[in-house]
């Protein structure tokens, strides 16, 4: 871990805090912890979602620290680049349920990790951009795909193509963000969401948040047998038959993520 990326947890919410001042970029340092943190989260059973958000008041990250790459060398470009690619695709594909708190400005790498994450809620005065193009580079924390599978390919070319900046209530209408709140409720509202998946079997959300992220890439008729096929293995599951036999015994559910 790193002094730039703190972490605690929250009954089964992990809390993630980007803390590189003074924009909370991303750099070797952090995006390398990142990518630590999501593996021993998914091995870590007692945790069912995550949140991340960025330190301060203005930032939630103004993406990669620039840095790194005025020498202009390709192969420097590849080891951060395979950096940014390795932390996001982790992050993406956490088994549990992740929310970004947008706090701030999301800019460049950090548009792309709140656009790793499941659920993403912004603030009123968070500005959103991939600007990569304005310097010569091109989103490479899976930016490129990830938007426009969340916003259509017109305002994906905008964003990247256009350069253009959007405010938050933008981002909502056009389904970059789920929801906007005020200014320093963004965490608050992002925990709140997190806490409900303990009201859910931890297998059962995995097993969902699988089929869900299939549709970008599977034919629906497959899809459609890998969920009757999800839905059988569930059987196979400890979290299942204590799901089904507390709801007709009309109590609570102690899950154990098996």
């Amino acid at each position: 871990m790193t002094d730039k990326l703190k972490f605690e947890m929250h009954d089964n919410t992990a809390l993630i805090t980007i803390d590189n001042p003074a924009a909370n970029t991303w750099d070797s340092d952090n995006l390398q912890a990142l990518e630590q943190l999501i593996t021993e989260l998914n091995a870590n059973s007692d945790c069912y979602s995550l949140v991340i958000t960025g330190a301060g008041e203005k930032f939630f990250s103004a993406g990669a620290d620039l840095k790194m790459f005025a020498d202009g060398d390709p192969e420097n470009a590849d080891i951060i680049g395979k950096h940014f690619h390795a932390a996001f695709k982790a992050l993406t594909h956490f088994r549990g349920v992740s929310v970004a708190a947008i706090n701030g400005y999301a800019m460049g790498g950090g548009l792309e990790c709140a656009m790793s994450c499941d659920i993403r809620i912004a603030e009123a005065q968070a500005v959103m951009a991939l600007p990569e193009a304005t310097v010569g580079l091109l989103p490479s924390g899976l930016g490129t795909q990830h938007l426009p599978w969340l916003v259509g390919e017109g305002w994906a070319k905008r964003m990247i193509l256009c350069g253009e900046r959007i405010d938050a209530e933008t981002a909502a209408r056009i389904g970059l963000v789920e929801e906007v709140v005020g200014k320093g409720e963004s965490l608050e509202r992002a925990m709140q969401l997190a806490a409900l998946t303990a009201n859910q079997s931890p297998t059962s959300v995995t097993a969902c948040k699988k089929l869900i992220m299939s549709a970008r890439h599977k034919s629906m008729p497959d899809a459609f047998d890998d969920e009757r096929t999800a839905f059988v293995d569930l059987f196979s599951t400890k979290d299942q038959k204590e799901g089904v036999n507390a709801f007709l015994e009309k109590r609570s559910p102690e899950w154990s993520n098996a």
